[in-house]
């Protein structure tokens, strides 16, 4: 699955209302609260962690394994990345690709 459809999925199973802009290459997350600002959990640590625990979303880091696990309370399945040299980018894609899931649920 292309990097679009898991944000754009992910964003779904959050109840969020996003919008592509092509000229910047980013989705913009639009909520009367907050206004207008850029939604990217793949890179931002902090929208991958309100997303987390907005759907429940457990990462695990197995540290011998160099690899992030992720589960979710409303799916069985656990979704795994490669550490490689970034735990933290790892995570943050099993926390998409885990919201991804349940947004396909939807």
């Amino acid at each position: 699955m292309q990097d679009r459809e898991l944000l754009e999925l992910a964003a779904k199973a959050a109840g969020y209302q996003v919008e592509w802009v092509k000229n910047s290459g980013c989705y913009y997350r639009c909520e009367e609260e907050i206004g207008r600002e850029q939604w990217d959990p793949l890179e931002d640590d902090g929208d991958a962690l309100r997303l987390a625990v907005k759907l429940r979303i457990t990462p695990r880091v197995h540290l011998q394994g160099y690899s992030v696990a992720v589960t979710a309370q409303c799916i069985v399945d656990s979704y795994t990345e490669i550490c490689g040299d970034d735990e933290m980018a790892a995570t943050r894609r099993a926390i998409v690709r885990a919201a991804a899931e349940i947004g396909k649920n939807i």
